[in-house]
C-alpha cells in the first residue's frame, strides 16, 4: 500500500534519485581552524568543522553514505518537540551517494552550501546530490555549535550553545551571519589550499566557485561574497538578511529564492531585508519566490516531514518543492560557473507555475 505522499507506511525515508547523469560519492572531512578561537564555547580556541564533500563518481557498488547518525537525528527531532516518529528515524533516510566512491576525472566548479540555523548539513543532501549529478564538487558545513547536534569522528556530538547567546536584537543574528562567513572562507582555504584537506582537491576549479544556503545560511552567502572575492556567484534560500550589503554594493550575480507568503515584494517583516539589499545588489540578479513553500521547503525536511507524517501545516508536497529548488539552483551554477545560459532563469515557465519573478 502507498499513501498519498507516494511513500510506503513504515518503510524508511527517502531521497529522490539525483537527475543528473553522474553517480554521486560523498566523504566526510573534519577540519581544524588554529587561526580563530570558537565563537560560541568559552575556553576553545580552535575552531573545528565538520564537512561533507559530495562529487560525480565512478561507477561503484559501495554502501550509499548515512543521512545523518542516530545521535544526530535524535537531538534533531526532540530539540523540535517532534514526538510520535522513531527518534532515529532520520538517519535510516536512503541517500543516493557512494561513501568514500573513488571520483570521476575532470576539473569541476564547486558550490558551498550553508544551511538554516540548529540544522545540520544533511538537510540539503536532496541540493548536493543534484549539483554532484551534475558534474560540481559540493561542500556542505556543519557550523559547530550553530546545530542542534553535529557528530565527530571522535564520538563527540555538539549542541546548539549558540542558542545561549541569543537575544533580542539584531546583534545575535549578526554575529551567526558573520561567523559563518568565516566559517566559508576558511573552508575554501582547506579546499583550494597548497596543503589540501582533500586528497581529491585538484579535481576542483579554484576560478569557479559559489555558494547557497538556507534562512541564515542564506544570508552568510550574502557575507561570504562581500568578504571573499573567490566566490562568484551566491543564493539566499527563504533568508532574512541582517547586516546589509556595503553601500559600494554587490556586481556578482544573486539569486533570492523564497517562499511566496513572506517574500512577495511589498510585504512586511523578512521580505524588508531583501528589498533593501536587492537595491545594492548592481549585477545580474533574479528575486523568485515559490507559490505553498513553507520554510522548510528549500531543504530535504518538508520530504522528508511527508515521508514521516509529520504535520508542518499546509505546504506544497516537500517531493516538488524540492524539485523546484534543485532546477533553480543549478540553473544559477550553470549559467554563471559554467556559461551556459538557462532559459529558466529568463521568465516564467510552465514546467514550475509555482514560481513568480519578482520586480521591486
Amino acid at each position: 500500500m502507498i499513501d498519498a505522499m507516494g511513500t510506503v507506511p513504515g518503510h524508511p525515508p527517502y531521497l529522490p534519485e539525483p537527475t543528473g547523469p553522474s553517480p554521486v560519492g560523498t566523504t566526510s572531512l573534519h577540519l581544524k581552524d588554529v587561526t580563530r578561537p570558537d565563537p560560541w564555547a568559552a575556553g576553545v580556541d580552535t575552531r573545528e568543522l565538520m564537512i561533507s564533500l559530495w562529487y560525480p563518481a565512478t561507477p561503484s557498488g559501495g554502501p550509499l553514505a548515512p543521512y545523518m547518525t542516530p545521535a544526530e537525528s535524535e537531538l534533531q527531532l526532540t530539540s523540535r518537540n517532534i514526538t510520535g516518529v522513531p527518534p532515529g528515524v532520520l538517519s535510516t533516510t536512503r541517500t543516493n551517494a557512494v561513501s568514500d566512491a573513488t571520483p570521476a576525472g575532470g576539473r569541476r566548479a564547486l558550490v558551498v552550501l550553508s544551511p538554516g540555523f540548529t540544522n545540520a548539513r544533511s538537510v540539503l543532501t536532496g541540493l548536493a546530490e543534484d549539483l554532484a549529478s551534475h558534474g560540481y564538487v559540493v561542500a556542505g558545513i556543519d557550523h559547530t555549535y550553530e546545530s542542534f547536534a553535529t557528530s565527530f569522528p571522535d564520538g563527540r556530538v555538539t549542541t546548539c550553545l549558540a542558542r545561549e547567546a541569543r537575544g533580542p536584537g539584531p546583534e545575535f543574528w549578526e554575529k551567526v551571519q558573520a561567523v559563518r562567513a568565516e566559517d566559508v572562507c576558511f573552508v575554501l582555504d582547506e579546499l583550494t589550499g597548497a596543503h589540501a584537506a582533500w586528497p581529491w582537491a585538484r579535481l576542483i576549479d579554484p576560478s569557479r566557485i559559489g555558494m547557497a544556503g538556507h534562512s541564515i545560511g542564506g544570508a552568510a552567502a550574502i557575507a561570504a561574497l562581500v568578504a571573499d572575492s573567490r566566490i562568484l556567484v551566491g543564493a539566499d534560500m527563504d533568508g532574512m538578511i541582517p547586516t546589509p550589503i556595503p553601500a559600494g554594493g554587490l556586481a556578482r550575480p544573486f539569486l533570492f529564492l523564497g517562499k511566496q507568503a513572506n517574500y512577495t515584494p511589498g510585504g512586511e517583516g523578512s521580505v524588508t531585508t531583501w528589498e533593501r539589499d536587492w537595491k545594492l545588489l548592481t549585477g545580474w540578479k533574479r528575486w523568485l519566490v515559490v507559490a505553498g513553500a513553507v520554510h522548510a521547503s528549500f531543504t530535504d525536511l518538508a520530504l522528508l516531514a511527508d515521508q514521516a507524517g509529520i504535520d508542518l501545516a499546509p505546504h506544497l508536497p516537500g517531493a516538488r518543492s524540492l524539485e523546484i529548488t534543485r532546477a533553480y539552483v543549478r540553473a544559477l551554477f550553470d549559467q554563471h560557473l559554467r556559461g551556459e545560459p538557462q532559459l529558466l532563469l529568463d521568465g516564467p515557465s510552465p514546467r514550475f507555475p509555482e514560481v513568480t519573478f519578482c520586480s521591486p
